[in-house]
């Protein structure tokens, strides 16, 4: 037995959020609504917003900003492939984590490892990095 929310009742933007599979808990959710992480159509907003089909959702996750559309309201949590049918992320958001996630590829070719300094060769790239 699903709890689907009827279209005329309303769900929190934290609960929502946490039903999304977007943070682990209601907790983390309120914290990143309050922090100004999440903004609902354009706005901060509380955690106690109501959410509607069809709002556009933009919030960071990790080092990714993300921004959703919201196709179904749920108040349970479920597994993640039923929870990616609540949300459609929009084309731009999803070019630029490619971008991003490329831009750290590349960045982390040419970061020295922590537990040692960087030998000749490893310097020489980084200097080439740095002057290009």
């Amino acid at each position: 037995m699903s709890k689907a929310v009827s279209p005329e009742s309303s769900l929190r933007l934290d609960k929502w959020l946490w039903a999304a599979r977007f943070y682990k808990s209601r907790s983390l959710a309120r914290d990143q609504i309050d922090g100004g992480k999440v903004h609902y159509n354009g706005q901060r907003s509380k955690p106690g917003k109501a959410v509607e089909v069809g709002a556009l959702i933009r919030f960071w996750q990790g080092q990714d900003e993300r921004e959703v559309r919201v196709l179904t309201l749920c108040e349970q949590r479920k597994s993640a492939p039923l929870a990616q049918l609540m949300y459609e992320e929009t084309a731009e958001s999803l070019k630029r984590r490619a971008e991003n996630a490329e831009a750290r590829r590349f960045n982390s070719q040419f970061a020295p490892s922590p537990e040692r300094r960087p030998d000749k060769q490893e310097r020489r790239q980084l200097i080439r990095v740095k002057q290009s």
